[in-house]
C-alpha cells in the first residue's frame, strides 16, 4: 500500500473533513512522499525525537501520532521542529497525525476507548468545540464510588503519578463526562448535563472551584495515559490492512 492510499483510507475513517477548520493541528500526513509503500507502522501518542528514532529503529515506513509536529502551520524550519522533521528525513519515515478527530470518534476515539476500559455505555456526544465534538457521556453499567473509579483509573499507563481526584459531587457515581487530555474547561457543560463526575487527563487552578461550586467529582488520571486509546485502536485497524505494526509506550506521567 501506498502513503497516498493509507493516508486516505484512515482521513475518511477519522472523518478530518468535518474538523479540519477547528484543530490547530494539521491532521493528516505531515511528513511523507505520497508514493512511498507502506510495509509496516508503528504508532505513538506523541511525535517526537524518541519516539521517531524508536519507530525508525522498529523498521516502520510511517509513524501514527495523536499529537504531531505541525500546529497552525509553520512559519519556518528550525529548532525543535527542524530536529524531529530532519530525524524523520533521516530514516525515510513518514508521519501521519490525528489530533481531535482521534479525540471525539466514536469508534477509534481516545473517550471512546476510555469509555470501553471503565465498562460504561455511550449515552451522547460531549466536549462541544466550535461546532463539534471532543468527547462522550456515558453511563457506568455497575456505579462506581470516588474511590473504586479512582482505582480503575490508575490501571492506566500514568507513569507512576496518582490518579488526583476533586471529589465534590455524590460518591455514587453512575453518569459520567469524558474528555481526555486537558479537559478541564468543560465542567460547566457537565454541570448542565447533570452528571456525577468528569473525567479528563490534566488540570488547571480553576479547577478546584469550578468544580466545587458545581458539586461535581473531577479526576486527573493524566494527559498521556486517558491518550492512548485512539492510536491503540488505529494500530488495530491498521493490522486488518495487512500491514506490520508496532506500538511505541513513552508515557511522560502527565
Amino acid at each position: 500500500m501506498h502513503l497516498r492510499e493509507f493516508r486516505d483510507r484512515l482521513n475518511e475513517r477519522l472523518d478530518h473533513e468535518r474538523y479540519a477548520s477547528v484543530d490547530a493541528s494539521s491532521n493528516g500526513v505531515q511528513i511523507g512522499d505520497d508514493t512511498a509503500s507502506i510495509d509496516r507502522a508503528a504508532f505513538a501518542v506523541d511525535a517526537a525525537t524518541e519516539t521517531i528514532e524508536a519507530a525508525a529503529a522498529a523498521g516502520a515506513d510511517v509513524l501514527v501520532v495523536h499529537h504531531g509536529i505541525i500546529w497552525g502551520g509553520l512559519d519556518r524550519v528550525t529548532g525543535r521542529e527542524y530536529e524531529r522533521i530532519a530525524a524523520c528525513l533521516e530514516h525515510d519515515l513518514a508521519l501521519y497525525a490525528s489530533h481531535l478527530p482521534l479525540d471525539g470518534h466514536d469508534d477509534f476515539g481516545n473517550a471512546a476507548g476510555l469509555t470501553e476500559f471503565l465498562g460504561c455505555e455511550r449515552v451522547a456526544s460531549f466536549g462541544a468545540y466550535n461546532g463539534v465534538t471532543i468527547g462522550q457521556q456515558v453511563d457506568a453499567t455497575e456505579p462506581y464510588t470516588v474511590e473504586t473509579l479512582r482505582g480503575r483509573l490508575s490501571d492506566l499507563d500514568t507513569g507512576g503519578q496518582p490518579v488526583r481526584a476533586l471529589d465534590f459531587g455524590p460518591d455514587r457515581i453512575e453518569s459520567i463526562a469524558i474528555v481526555t487530555g486537558s479537559g478541564v474547561d468543560w465542567i460547566r457543560e457537565a454541570e448542565a448535563a447533570g452528571v456525577d463526575a468528569l473525567i479528563t487527563g490534566e488540570g488547571k487552578q480553576q479547577a478546584y472551584h469550578e468544580a466545587k461550586e458545581a458539586e461535581l467529582n473531577v479526576f486527573f488520571a493524566g494527559h498521556y495515559a486517558t491518550e492512548t486509546f485512539g492510536v491503540r485502536a488505529l494500530r488495530t485497524l491498521v493490522e486488518t490492512w495487512d500491514i506490520e505494526t508496532e506500538y511505541l509506550d513513552y508515557p511522560t506521567g502527565i
